[in-house]
């Protein structure tokens, strides 16, 4: 696997993929890698032939600095992961690198930014549009991959290449589980083994929705109680929000129809955990 921490040597070694025909196939990420990411890069090559990784922790995303300065990664553990992985090109960059002296511009997506993470967390989501923009400037992928954990970040992206007409495929990667159902998360190493036995009630609620949708409920009140229950049915858990939304503009519904997906964010040990859940009631 190739390392580069430049954009020159990062664009010269695209360029030479390009020349030999090659499908570039893109995987952005802030490191402390886990299965989540590396089923990404996995799914890649379904369409791609050159996997390229970024491990960047990028500071404009986080509206808490204090979150900046303790998030940590171990760049020789995450190279290892990805060389075992088979990815082709890493890269690495500094933060000068990406975010040089004078650097003045800003990505925004309007609509799809207000609710949920974007008003919990002011600046976050432009944060995420203008370094994922720099990313795609700097890589030329084909294909992007964005896990579906993070839903509205990945609406946003979505919404992003959409609006701003750059020729990239945008790729949804599965949402990844342990097989005692929590959510894969960098976050979770942050939980003792009381705080995660705790967190398992926002999976258990989830699945226990989905299986009333798939028994015929409809209702968004009665489908948002039931997760409601079970995170609320243990001590130890604080819900920032859990919203059944249209899985397109994000607005909240009263009834599913269509294509939908239960939103939940609940703080456990102080820990933010995001999870989700389909309800697709297409062809039903």
């Amino acid at each position: 696997m190739k390392t580069c921490t430049t954009i020159a040597a990062l664009r010269a070694e695209i360029h030479a993929h390009r020349r030999a025909g090659r499908r570039i196939g893109f995987v952005p990420t802030m490191g402390a890698l886990h299965e989540g990411h590396l089923s990404l890069a996995r799914t890649l090559t379904r369409d791609c032939d050159i996997r390229v990784c970024s491990i960047f922790v990028n500071p404009t995303q986080f509206n808490d600095p204090k979150d900046y300065q303790a998030y940590v990664i171990n760049l020789d553990k995450d190279k290892a992961l990805l060389e075992r992985e088979g990815v082709d090109l890493l890269f690495a960059p500094d933060v000068g690198e990406i975010y040089p002296a004078g650097f003045q511009t800003t990505v925004t997506v309007a609509e799809i930014s207000k609710p949920f993470e974007g008003a919990l967390r002011p600046g976050h989501f432009a944060g995420v549009a203008t370094v994922v923009t720099v990313l795609f400037n700097a890589v030329t992928p084909d294909a992007a991959i964005f896990g579906e954990k993070d839903f509205q970040q990945l609406r946003l992206i979505e919404q992003m290449v959409s609006d701003l007409k750059m020729d990239i495929q945008i790729i949804r990667g599965a949402l990844v589980r342990d097989a005692d159902g929590l959510a894969l998360s960098s976050r979770n190493a942050r939980l003792s083994d009381e705080g995660r036995r705790t967190a398992l009630s926002i999976s258990r609620g989830l699945f226990a929705a989905r299986a009333a949708f798939e028994g015929g409920e409809r209702s968004a009140d009665t489908l948002q109680g039931i997760v409601t229950q079970s995170v609320l049915g243990v001590q130890g858990t604080e819900i920032d929000y859990i919203a059944l939304v249209d899985e397109r503009s994000l607005e909240r519904v009263s009834t599913v129809t269509g294509a939908c997906r239960m939103l939940v964010v609940v703080k456990v040990e102080g820990v933010r955990l995001l999870d989700n859940i389909a309800l697709h009631s297409i062809g039903l």
